[in-house]
């Protein structure tokens, strides 16, 4: 999600909160993050559209789109599927409460502890167990894309224990990064980290094979994306200037889109999309 609503990073004594996940903060190399089953890639700086609000054709050039896992994927390039891995659609919390109460995240007082910005309730990774069933309902998505035709997994939220109250750590959060990522090349597809710039060589060491980045632009964090994935990061602006800045750093070396920040479909009300 946007990062200008959330800019909670906990950068303070990064490391030492993800050792324990990550197997300590040292560069990957260009063989770490891979899997015996191949997987196909996006190329670094493919011409790239976001369509996570709603699918329509891509426009003139576009060799690769990430859609949401309900829609089909486009004719003819590189597809990428939306999975909220971390956290629950707010149109889906009933099935959640109804189904797995108890893998939603609540505080001391049993109430929901819930991402106030898109009204998404977290996802409960807090013990190893809790991870492995998610990982298993989640994997089922995964395979979902799959078998819909696309080449690769978004993975939203890598982030969430930055809206948790302390109740989740970054720990947390990469151990479940972990197990999805397993789960896609299981499936035989890529995934991409989604933002969480202060994790991207612990996200490279854990198995993610690209990255989706709001606004490094505007936050100056492309840098850390391109150096963890060679290039191969997927940047969506949402402002002009982010998207100016972006364009000035990267634009001849990673995927750079500007989309309105509703990611609405092209011809309806609020549509944006440039390039640099």
């Amino acid at each position: 999600m946007p990062q200008a609503l959330r800019r909670a990073l906990a950068a303070a004594a990064l490391c030492g909160a993800l050792a324990m996940a990550a197997g300590g903060c040292t560069a990957a190399s260009d063989d770490e993050g891979t899997d015996p089953k191949k997987v196909e890639l996006p190329e670094p700086g493919v011409a790239f559209d976001y369509q996570i609000g709603g699918a329509y054709p891509p426009p003139t050039g576009v060799r690769a789109v990430s859609r949401d896992r309900t829609a089909k994927p486009a004719p003819g390039v590189y597809n990428i599927c939306y999975v909220n891995a971390f956290q629950a659609q707010p149109d889906a919390e009933s099935w959640w409460e109804d189904h797995h109460p108890d893998l939603l995240l609540r505080d001391d007082d049993g109430a929901l502890v819930v991402d106030e910005d898109w009204d998404e309730a977290l996802l409960d990774i807090s013990t190893a167990a809790k991870r492995e069933r998610l990982a298993g309902i989640v994997g089922k998505w995964i395979d979902g894309c799959a078998e819909a035709g696309f080449q690769a997994i978004e993975a939203d939220n890598l982030d969430s224990n930055e809206r948790s109250d302390g109740l989740l750590t970054a720990a947390d959060d990469l151990a479940f990064g972990k197990l999805l990522a397993a789960r896609a090349h299981a499936a035989g597809l890529a995934i991409g980290q989604k933002n969480a710039a202060g994790m991207a060589q612990q996200g490279r060491r854990l198995g993610f094979d690209f990255a989706v980045a709001e606004e490094c632009g505007q936050y100056d964090e492309c840098g850390a994306y391109a150096d963890a994935y060679d290039d191969r990061v997927l940047v969506i602006e949402y402002r002009a200037d982010g998207l100016a800045a972006a364009c000035a750093g990267w634009g001849d070396r990673l995927s750079v889109v500007l989309r309105d920040l509703d990611v609405v479909k092209a011809g309806e009300s609020g549509y944006r999309r440039r390039t640099c």
